[in-house]
């Protein structure tokens, strides 16, 4: 471990120019303006809550003079200082998303949907295609969680080691050159005590990727101590067996003092050496910052620090130490920087009210159309006197916002309900028209809007051929993506026993021999750290496969899941994508832990992503093909039980699709629709042959996906013909077959056409037991899909299908 010491304060020999000194003392307090104006912002009610990195600002200043075009910066919501000397954030913008300006343009990082302090570079364009990478300092998109920003990561320096082993990638104009990028990665010394931080610096030492964590260290975690969180009270010295030894790779550990100019740039500059150059992935402890706001607008740092507490932090304020280190090395006198101070105060001034008058104008425009709307229907209106009054106090609004002029139209449309239809017209176009207006600024992009939409990619049918050969399903993916493998270099896969044995269930099989270990690659078991990998990889272009090995354990990666992949496209605003798939298996097995069919878990929490699952290795193999040709992420849910069931191979396996959203009807029947996917399809088609013997015909709909679901609403003619349903599946009760029948009744309108009351048909609300009677007691069987439909035919006429 590397502690690097105080330098003596007599020369400047970190080799910058004075210019670029003062450059920096000019962004640190406008930084410092910045965090100062903006939570009195908040407390004068025009921003809903704030954050800021006062404190942090001299070393973010440092480490930004070592951030390279083509580098990515993953960090947290105190990161200013670094995104306004990389020049990638203006104080306009800070402002802006600190009101949430839904306007790209004026808050390019998330268009208003996340608060303050969370920066994204836009990595799009406006067509949804990528931007040259190679020329742009990057910043993935920021997440509040906790550490959750740490994972992918593992994937932004993965893809430079790949860039940089995979020749076939450099063959690609999009990544010609690349291989030396480094992820940078910040974090609080609190969120450090997270399992995903360990995780993911277990992860960059084993694959020794160019990574350079920095912790920002105040010694607090809001009002927890460095006591209560880690051991040692220090992260450098818990880490201490992480450091590297001359014949053992690990990582280089740097602590240096946060006020420190000339330290902080000794140590980046090693850190930034080793990880560019030599792939050492770089951890750089900043200690003693300081924090002179507290946490946030949410509460005061005084009642939890002592007297002698804030003392120290006022005299080692990181931005006070840099000012008597410039006056100590005579760059500047008194005067002069007195003379920054005051124009970074006026400058920072001036954005600020610049992005607030372009923040606010906009709804001060809407609310005065409004305003003249409603009194022109007064004029009218039985309610006239009513709708001047709500017109007098929307116009008094002080800091309106939208939710205020939506509102009162609202009200004013159900104060007319009884007037003329042609008196509430204008202002019922008006509200129409910002639904429209309002749906664009704050609920699109949750899926992909461009030309390479899943929903875009043309379906193109398996082909057989008198030659097709009959094999384990297994087989059919084994050759699907020998075939991805072979015809793009961007795609690999990982996970654990991806590599060697060619996974669990042996769809790789081989492929590792054949096409390298750069390619098809094995993981400890790290499932966070799996998909980390895979999200900061497809951030770069890249196209990876990140294995979870059964879906039981996903719950590892849950957050990383939930909280940057499935919201990335939505929380950016269309600026950043990362195209990962991720391939698991589940639906029934045996027992507690290897049976998982967690499907509300899912899509409660993974909207966002596409959620396919195959009924078996052939469609799969297709879902496969239309993925890699899609621009979005993707959970794969093959059943555990098809590998080795047969199946032919078709003569196009690399090439045929399946349409995503899209349900197949397996089986055609005219008494009841049975709705259902994955696993239970072979089931209930079981079912459906017994059925026949006893005079009831199902027609059984296989719906592939449930995320997209049936776009083309294929289940509710079935339902126009049948009259009846039944939507099975092996979640809790209340599960996926809840979600299916709101899908069904509400979205598509069925419940227009039911004779007989929907009927849910899904496992036991705990997991399943072991062995095949533990599986037949948890689970559905084909005897009780037989026992309800067979009911669902007594109660429509007992005399035909008598119950037993």
């Amino acid at each position: 471990m590397l502690e690097v010491e105080t330098l003596p304060k007599t020369k400047v020999n970190i080799g910058l120019e004075k210019e670029q000194i003062l450059f920096d003392y000019r962004i640190v307090q406008q930084s410092r303006q910045a965090s100062l104006m903006g939570r009195k912002e908040v407390f004068m009610g025009k921003a809903k809550f704030g954050i800021f990195g006062d404190g942090k600002e001299l070393a973010q200043v440092v480490m930004a003079r070592y951030f390279k075009d083509g580098d990515f910066r993953s960090g947290y919501y105190r990161d200013q200082t670094f995104m306004l000397a990389i020049q990638e954030l203006k104080i306009q913008a800070y402002f802006a998303q600190l009101y949430a300006h839904v306007d790209v343009e004026e808050e390019p990082a998330s268009g208003g949907r996340l608060m303050n302090g969370h920066f994204a570079t836009r990595s799009l364009n406006d067509d949804g295609t990528w931007k040259d990478l190679r020329k742009m300092k990057n910043s993935a998109g920021d997440i509040s969680s906790t550490a959750a920003q740490v994972p992918k990561l593992v994937g932004l320096g993965y893809a430079t080691k790949l860039f940089k082993e995979n020749k076939e990638l450099q063959k690609l104009a999009e990544f010609k050159g690349l291989g030396k990028e480094v992820a940078w990665g910040t974090i609080g010394n609190a969120s450090t005590a997270q399992g995903m931080f360990y995780e993911t610096i277990n992860a960059a030492g084993v694959l020794q990727i160019p990574m350079i964590m920095s912790v920002w260290d105040d010694e607090y975690g809001i009002s927890v101590t460095n006591k209560y969180q880690t051991t040692k009270e220090s992260i450098s010295e818990a880490l201490a067996g992480f450091q590297r030894e001359k014949d053992k790779p690990g990582f280089e550990i740097i602590v240096v003092k946060g006020w420190d100019y000339e330290a902080l740039h000794m140590a980046y500059q090693k850190a930034e050496r080793l990880a560019r150059e030599e792939f050492v992935p770089c951890l750089v402890h900043v200690v003693e910052m300081t924090q002179p706001q507290g946490h946030s607008t949410s509460g005061s740092h005084e009642r939890y620090k002592s007297k002698e507490r804030l003392e120290w932090e006022a005299q080692h304020d990181c931005n006070l130490k840099f000012r008597e280190y410039i006056l100590d090395n005579e760059l500047a006198t008194e005067e002069e920087l007195d003379e920054i101070d005051k124009d970074a105060l006026k400058y920072v001034r001036e954005q600020k009210d610049k992005a607030w008058r372009s923040f606010s104008g906009g709804i001060k425009n809407e609310l005065n159309e409004v305003v003249g709307l409603i009194h022109n229907a007064a004029k009218e209106s039985a309610q006239g006197k009513n709708l001047l009054l709500l017109a007098e106090d929307l116009s008094k609004t002080l800091n309106p916002i939208r939710k205020d002029v939506i509102g009162a139209v609202r009200r004013a449309l159900f104060l007319m309900r009884f007037d003329t239809s042609d008196l509430r017209t204008d202002l019922k176009l008006w509200y129409q028209e910002h639904l429209k207006r309002n749906r664009e600024r704050y609920n699109s992009h949750l899926y992909s809007e461009s030309a390479e939409s899943s929903l875009k990619v043309p379906e193109l049918a398996a082909k057989y051929d008198e030659d097709s050969v009959t094999v384990d399903g297994r087989e059919v993916l084994q050759a699907c993506f020998d075939q991805m493998l072979s015809r793009d270099p961007r795609v690999f896969a990982i996970g654990e026993d991806v590599g060697k044995i060619g996974d669990v269930n042996q769809a790789f099989a081989g492929l590792q021999a054949k096409h390298g270990e750069i390619r098809v690659t094995d993981t400890g078991i790290r499932e966070t750290t799996i998909i980390g990998q895979g999200i900061g990889a497809a951030l770069r272009g890249l196209r990876p496969i990140t294995e979870i090995q059964y879906l039981d354990y996903f719950y590892y990666a849950l957050m990383t899941l939930t909280d940057d992949l499935a919201c990335l496209h939505y929380r950016t605003k269309g600026g950043q994508k990362a195209p990962l798939i991720v391939r698991t298996r589940g639906h029934r097995l045996e027992g507690v832990w290897h049976s998982g069919s967690p499907m509300s878990a899912i899509l409660g929490s993974l909207r966002g992503m596409l959620v396919c699952v195959p009924r078996n290795m052939t469609q799969a193999a297709g879902m496969y093909n239309t993925l890699l040709k899609s621009d979005e992420p993707a959970l794969m849910i093959e059943c555990l039980n098809a590998y080795r069931q047969k199946e032919k191979m078709p003569t196009n396996v690399g090439e045929f699709t399946v349409a995503l959203g899209k349900p197949e009807i397996l089986k055609e029947g005219t008494d009841i629709t049975i709705v259902t996917y994955g696993a239970m399809c072979k089931i209930v088609l079981e079912a459906a042959e017994q059925l026949e013997e006893y005079g009831v015909s199902l027609e059984v709909i296989d719906v592939q996906t449930l995320l997209p679901f049936d776009i083309h609403h294929v289940i509710v003619g079935s339902i126009k013909k049948t009259n009846r349903v039944i939507f099975a599946d092996e979640d809790v009760p209340g599960g996926g077959t809840a979600y299916m029948m709101q899908q069904v009744l509400e979205e598509q309108k069925a419940y227009f056409h039911l004779d007989s009351e929907p009927v849910t048909l899904p496992a036991k609300a705990h997991r399943p037991a072991y062995s095949t009677d533990g599986d037949y007691f948890s689970k559905p069987s084909a005897d009780d899909v037989v026992e309800t439909a067979y009911r669902m035919m007594n109660e429509v006429d007992p005399k035909s299908y008598p119950m037993w």
